[in-house]
């Protein structure tokens, strides 16, 4: 059983930059795709990226694509999302999770093993 570790979130403001990472527990980390969520307040929790076990294939939200760049580091057990041009409709809670079936999966009920979620506010 993988668990699951944000960092990284914080209070920024627009047009700001965070990174985030996840640190896995687990010797089959490798193995794994993974996935970055968020949640808004009041919201459903929503797809962000997902990049599959080698770091080579990657899938984005529209809202994402262009600003957010998912990356891996096998060797370290992590996975990072670097947020550039940060709007506050970026604000909500950004958790990580394994992808069961592939990357290419946008939808939660594919994901499991969920971390606790680090906030990321942006401030107008």
């Amino acid at each position: 059983q993988v668990q699951l570790v944000e960092s990284g979130g914080g209070l920024v403001q627009a047009g700001g930059s965070l990174r985030l990472s996840c640190a896995a527990s687990g010797r089959t980390f490798s193995a794994y795709d993974m996935g970055w969520f968020r949640q808004a307040p009041g919201k459903e929790r929503e797809f962000v990226a997902s990049i599959d076990w080698s770091g080579s294939r990657t899938n984005y939200s529209d809202s994402a694509k262009g600003r957010f760049t998912i990356s891996r580091d096998n060797a370290k057990n992590t996975v990072s999302m670097q947020l550039n041009t940060l709007q506050p409709e970026d604000t909500a809670v950004y958790y990580c999770a394994v992808a069961r079936g592939g990357y290419y999966y946008d939808h939660m009920n594919r994901y499991d093993a969920w971390g606790q979620g680090t906030q990321v506010t942006v401030s107008s």
